[in-house]
């Protein structure tokens, strides 16, 4: 079923309650339906998504502690299976992989024959994707299936892949998806929702895809005990987050501040390591490589992630015209925040925090714009240097 087609297809069906046993029973159910699960699991002291067996490769008992520039692993007091934050993976990588293969070319009896990348997609069973998550992944849905030029590879990942949520019942301080209207509470775009509790989970199908996986399951109808913890596990996860961002009129805020002495004093602090563009979930820069086996006989023609902070990335006619930290970090931060409301009709940051976290000196972009807010200057234009 198209992704169009899958809108909001369950009708008014009423909560479900399943057991912490009977969710073992979802990983048999998807199986059989032929998904690949793909969920968070503990790997390099980190919570990233890999594929996942059994509900034993969860993170059980684990949580994270977040800060700019600062992650780290601990053990909970209770078995909670989802009582984390987001960590550096994104579903990104599933439907927009960091390499594809678009072309291959052999050379037969002196003649180049050219195959394309026709390999089927992977179907994919997303588990515990969070609501800043689906909030990217429907971003993203924008960007490359929202025009008249579709990208196939992407196109042909997302149709067959099913979204299995989970709300945020936990918050790290680097969250701030309440600011941007995406979290912390799934609200639509996915095919079944969970809520954890102590004791189980509280369920809700979202298409009719969501409601027929639902259906395979021993479940109940979920009590008023049950969803009165429920709403008050959601809460606790808005309570928690402190961090605030005003993103009013941010899109004329920036462009119109694009001299601000505030982008001299960002990048004497940037390393301009790319770090928030490789762990953000909707960033899209991709470069074409050409690689070819040590005959020379077998030539791929690759897509690879980029980042607009690698200085080649802006390469053209002989040069790259984005030559220092300063036009580099202002090109990311005015695209996520302001141009990518014109191509898109929507920011590109969902609140998810991670490039906060994962900014090896800790550089928070909401802060960096609240600089900028206290002390705006009169818009006159970049310098000849300093291209957008």
């Amino acid at each position: 079923m198209a992704v169009g087609d899958r809108a909001d297809q369950a009708n008014e069906l009423p909560q479900s309650f399943l057991t912490k046993d009977a969710f073992r029973e979802l990983f048999g159910v998807l199986a059989a339906c032929g998904y690949t699960i793909v969920g968070p699991r503990v790997d390099q002291e980190a919570i990233v998504y890999g594929e996942l067996e059994s509900p034993d490769d969860l993170p059980i008992g684990w949580t994270d502690e977040q800060a700019p520039g600062e992650y780290r692993l601990k053990k909970r007091e209770d078995e909670k299976t989802f009582g984390f934050a987001v960590g550096p993976h994104s579903w990104k990588q599933f439907l927009f992989p960091p390499q594809s293969r678009l072309l291959t070319a052999n050379k037969e009896d002196g003649t180049w024959q050219f195959t394309n990348n026709d390999e089927p997609p992977p179907r994919y069973a997303f588990l515990g994707v969070r609501a800043c998550e689906l909030a990217a992944i429907h971003v993203q849905d924008r960007v490359f299936m929202g025009d008249n030029y579709v990208d196939p590879i992407y196109a042909a990942r997302r149709t067959g892949a099913l979204l299995i949520a989970v709300n945020c019942t936990e918050a790290a301080p680097t969250c701030f998806c309440t600011s941007m209207n995406t979290g912390p509470r799934c609200s639509g775009g996915y095919d079944l929702v969970l809520t954890e509790l102590d004791d189980g989970y509280v369920l809700e199908a979202g298409t009719q895809v969501g409601a027929e996986i639902l259906s395979e399951l021993e479940t109940t109808t979920a009590t008023e005990t049950h969803l009165a913890s429920a709403e008050t596990a959601r809460q606790e996860a808005i309570d928690q987050i402190e961090r605030r961002f005003n993103t009013d009129d941010i899109r004329d805020l920036l462009l119109n501040n694009l001299d601000h002495h505030q982008w001299d004093d960002v990048a004497e602090r940037c390393l301009s390591c790319t770090n928030c563009t490789m762990v953000c979930p909707t960033c899209f820069c991709s470069s074409v490589e050409q690689v070819s086996d040590l005959t020379v006989e077998e030539v791929e023609h690759q897509r690879v992630w980029d980042s607009c902070f690698n200085f080649d990335f802006s390469y053209m006619h002989g040069g790259g015209i984005r030559g220092t930290i300063r036009s580099r970090y202002r090109q990311w931060l005015t695209h996520k925040l302001g141009s990518w409301i014109d191509q898109f009709g929507t920011s590109g940051c969902v609140g998810c925090g991670r490039c906060i976290t994962w900014c090896p000196v800790g550089i928070d972009l909401t802060q960096e714009v609240d600089a900028i807010r206290k002390s705006p200057k009169e818009p006159t234009g970049p310098q000849p240097d300093e291209t957008l």
